[in-house]
């Protein structure tokens, strides 16, 4: 049997940390940057896929013969597979190792890329774009992983840096997807994936250690109640979200509270069932416990509140000030890359700065940012003020990220894999939460502009109010 760890998982010796992980150690030091490439890549794919495809609906609408309420299904419905398999990922992760479930999400993302590609029906490519998110959600969880448990002392800065590559994927997903509907097909989004994938797989069998033996875990039933409890939940909170975002009406229909119902009565059984099980899906302290709680939290609102209501900005832009689509569309780039400068500075800096410092002057910087967003121009043009607006924005996401990201991790390394996936669902559902209630409130708006930007700052004010929420960040300087 393995060592009873702090965290209160039990963890075989080849876990991160023992002594039969220092040749995986030495393996890693000596190939950090191929391995680190590896893993850039997979996130960066990964999160190319999740803005991509907005740039062909309009094509698959007219080549497939759909309405539109069938094609904006195909990012609903990938938004909806990472949200309920993130925890799961993250404990297959746990238990059959993180090397092999990394490459069976990139050979699963793969060949469903290569089966929506081939499609000729708006019904098999939504039902292959959750497929598609199967493999997708066990990026984050694995990646982060691999990370955590190879990189040693060099681990924080590593994990710090992987924040900047999901805005880098943002913001390259809407330009990729251009070229490929102006110059190939709408098709070429989805086989572009193919040959990264069979890279990928190819790349980490040779780059990436393989797994150590997990003995003390070998044993272990795998908690199919406590799975099937979260995922009916999250699922739930996905319908309900999914009505609030149709507008009026939408709180007194039965599709808002038959959902809201079942979600509450599943994560409630969910919460009785992990107090009890004596191996459960996943330990009730990683979502609620001491630190854990304040950090999942933090992920909710400075993470996915911030990640959602960006999205909207091309939609506020166009209604508000008349920017044109593709002008709209090009707002998201100042923030992107402010995002990507500021997160590399901030995540060699962490073990100076400690966590809750930057986490402060971030969430600071976005609510002045938000701000700035909601009210009108001044001394600029529309389009400088949206831009200058939500660069600021970006550069408190970039600050904070890699604070927010190492702050739960260092509690607890060997369930890393875990907890990279409970801060993807956190932010995943706060995005979904932030874009349901501002569509929501602007759908019936005579000037929906005008009530977008009253909506900002009302969000600015929700994170001045959780500002003390920082306090309760579990603090740590240095190497972890």
């Amino acid at each position: 049997m393995g060592e009873e760890h702090p965290d209160g998982t039990g963890a075989a010796s080849g876990d991160a940390g023992g002594a039969a992980t220092k040749p995986h150690e030495t393996a890693a030091a000596s190939r950090p940057v191929l391995m680190f490439a590896v893993v850039a890549l997979a996130l960066f794919m990964s999160s190319l896929d999740q803005t991509i495809v907005a740039t062909a609906l309009h094509t698959l609408e007219h080549d497939l013969g759909a309405p539109i309420t069938w094609t904006s299904w195909t990012m609903t419905i990938y938004s909806l597979g990472l949200v309920l398999m993130f925890p799961v990922a993250g404990k297959l992760s746990e238990r059959y190792g993180r090397r092999r479930v990394f490459m069976l999400s990139v050979a699963v993302f793969s060949t469903a890329s290569l089966c929506c590609g081939l499609v000729d029906n708006i019904y098999a490519l939504v039902t292959l774009r959750f497929l598609q998110a199967l493999g997708g959600a066990g990026f984050t969880p694995s990646a982060t992983a691999i990370i955590v448990d190879h990189f040693g002392p060099a681990r924080d800065k590593a994990v710090g840096l992987v924040g900047s590559i999901f805005p880098i994927g943002a913001m390259a997903g809407p330009i990729f997807g251009g070229l490929f509907i102006t110059y190939w097909s709408w098709r070429g989004i989805f086989f572009v994936n193919v040959p990264i994938g069979i890279l990928l797989l190819v790349a980490c069998r040779h780059v990436v250690p393989p797994d150590a033996p997990r003995a003390a875990r070998r044993h272990e039933r795998f908690d199919f109640p406590g799975m099937a409890q979260l995922g009916i939940g999250v699922l739930g909170i996905m319908l309900a979200l999914n009505e609030l975002a149709a507008g009026s009406g939408a709180l007194t229909s039965s599709t808002f509270l038959i959902p809201v119902v079942v979600a509450a009565v599943s994560l409630a059984w969910f919460g009785r069932h992990t107090a009890t099980a004596p191996h459960p899906f996943i330990l009730g302290r990683f979502i609620a416990g001491r630190g854990f709680g304040a950090v999942n939290l933090l992920n909710v609102i400075y993470g996915g509140f911030v990640q959602g209501l960006i999205a909207l900005v091309p939609l506020y832009a166009t209604d508000r000030y008349g920017i044109s689509v593709l002008g709209s569309g090009t707002l998201l780039t100042a923030e992107g890359a402010a995002i990507v400068i500021t997160s590399t500075s901030a995540a060699f800096l962490l073990r100076r700065t400690g966590y809750r410092r930057p986490i402060y002057v971030g969430a600071a910087v976005i609510i002045v940012g938000m701000l700035a967003l909601s009210s009108a121009p001044h001394g600029l043009s529309a389009y400088a003020w949206l831009a200058v607006s939500t660069a600021v924005i970006g550069l408190g996401a970039g600050w904070l990220s890699p604070a927010s990201r190492n702050a739960g991790l260092q509690l607890a390394p060997d369930s890393s894999s875990t907890l990279a996936a409970l801060r993807s669902m956190s932010r995943q559902l706060g995005t979904i939460l932030t874009i349901s209630v501002t569509t929501a409130i602007i759908a019936g708006a005579a000037n929906p502009g005008v009530v977008h930007g009253h909506v900002y700052a009302g969000w600015a004010v929700l994170m001045l109010v959780m500002l003390p929420l920082i306090a309760r960040i579990p603090e740590h300087r240095g190497a972890w």
